[in-house]
């Protein structure tokens, strides 16, 4: 019997080679049978689809940015400038995404980036990412603002490839714990945002009034977490309560790079440190011992016109000299935007809004569907300009554009 478009994606084993060059392949083969993609392939109707989908809350707080969202565009606008250069006979009939960071062997240089609040964007959440993120064999970051608690996450795509992502809170304890659970519950590397140690000016936001976790949406590790338990004032309704103490240790805007030693102290993870925009950060964090370093401007969440991520990459990788892998996001799209960003020296692209996007539209299978486009997409791009593996691709794979 035929599969259906949504069958095919929904058992899509892993990412290898054969089955992303044959996937436009398979495309275009059902379209003679009257079938069309479930989901857009077209990454700007992918985008409309979604928010379409999504309520005005969530379309503001998935798509927003800070203040005039300049670095949003910025972020785009500096990835279309790079170009890429295509190198004919290069003999890229077999082609290997393969990837290996930390110790750990995945089928291409990409993840899926720690998006919290994910209930406003579909009521299965980030249980669904996972479980769509596994069905390729990616691995996902899930973040602490999570609608779910990390341990039903784990439980929804038990051997999905996954590392946690940490908001520092004020309370030590707490993070201790936050920290622990994710050991205990089988994340292999433990991220650590650097740039959000209080949210940023975000007008769509602010113009609804709407920041979810004041409705207990996003706070789901808190709730669930001993420590923070154990901190609940007793003479408030347990809802309030929850709410303000999140409030009150959300994230700690005192910390110093001094400070990530207790944290080394706390896990034998490797410390992934996330929100790195210049060499003088990527400096000091090879000072205090991270074992990775993530480009990414919060993908323009954080701070209204910052410099673009991907013209902050190049100076971090020259900065870091392969001593430490770097992982890069903000403002990718398509595979063509990963070429770009491996050839300036990131050793894994990571996803955000993207991959949401299928969220909106589908669930699991929709990040999944969404997934296998995009890695099919980079194959693509890779064979087509000469490479056949990411390492082959470096500066002079690229022009730049002038602005």
């Amino acid at each position: 019997m035929t599969q259906t478009t949504d069958e095919a994606q929904q058992t899509t084993p892993q990412a290898t080679p054969s089955a992303l060059a044959e996937y436009q392949n398979e495309i275009y083969l059902r379209g003679l049978g009257g079938e069309t993609p479930t989901f857009p392939i077209d990454v700007r109707a992918l985008e409309t689809a979604a928010y379409a989908a999504m309520t005005p809350e969530a379309v503001g707080y998935v798509a927003g940015g800070a203040g005039t969202e300049r670095t949003v565009a910025a972020n785009r606008d500096s990835l279309d400038r790079w170009r890429i250069v295509p190198r004919m006979l290069r003999g890229v009939a077999q082609r290997d995404l393969t990837t290996t960071l930390l110790g750990h062997t995945f089928p291409a240089p990409v993840m899926l980036g720690p998006v919290g609040v994910q209930a406003i964007i579909h009521p299965d959440a980030e249980a669904a990412t996972a479980k769509g993120a596994a069905a390729l064999g990616i691995p996902y970051i899930l973040s602490t603002a999570s609608s779910t608690a990390m341990e039903e996450v784990v439980a929804a795509a038990p051997d999905a490839p996954r590392w946690y992502q940490l908001y520092w809170p004020k309370n030590r304890e707490l993070a201790k714990s936050l920290v622990r659970r994710a050991e205990e519950a089988g994340f292999t590397a433990l991220v650590v945002t650097l740039d959000t140690w209080m949210l940023g000016w975000r007008p769509r936001d602010l113009d609804r009034a709407y920041l979810p976790f004041l409705r207990r949406v996003g706070i789901a590790n808190y709730t669930s977490d001993p420590v923070f338990r154990s901190m609940l004032p007793d003479n408030l309704p347990v809802e309030q309560a929850e709410v303000l103490t999140w409030a009150a240790n959300f994230a700690d805007p005192s910390l110093t790079w001094d400070d990530i030693a207790w944290l080394r102290e706390q896990t034998s993870l490797p410390l992934i440190l996330k929100g790195i925009s210049c060499g003088a950060d990527a400096s000091l964090a090879l000072d205090v011992g991270a074992d990775a370093v993530h480009v990414s401007n919060h993908g323009g969440r954080q701070v209204d016109g910052a410099v673009a991520a991907i013209d902050a990459l190049p100076e971090v990788v020259d900065t870091l000299a392969k001593r430490v892998p770097v992982l890069f996001d903000s403002g990718v799209r398509s595979g063509t935007d990963a070429v770009k960003a491996l050839a300036l020296g990131a050793d894994v692209v990571v996803l955000g809004r993207l991959y949401t996007w299928g969220l909106a539209l589908g669930g699991a299978d929709g990040v999944t569907a969404v997934l296998r486009a995009f890695l099919a997409d980079l194959d693509n791009t890779m064979a087509l300009s000469g490479h056949a593996k990411p390492s082959e691709l470096t500066r002079s794979s690229l022009a730049r554009v002038p602005a």
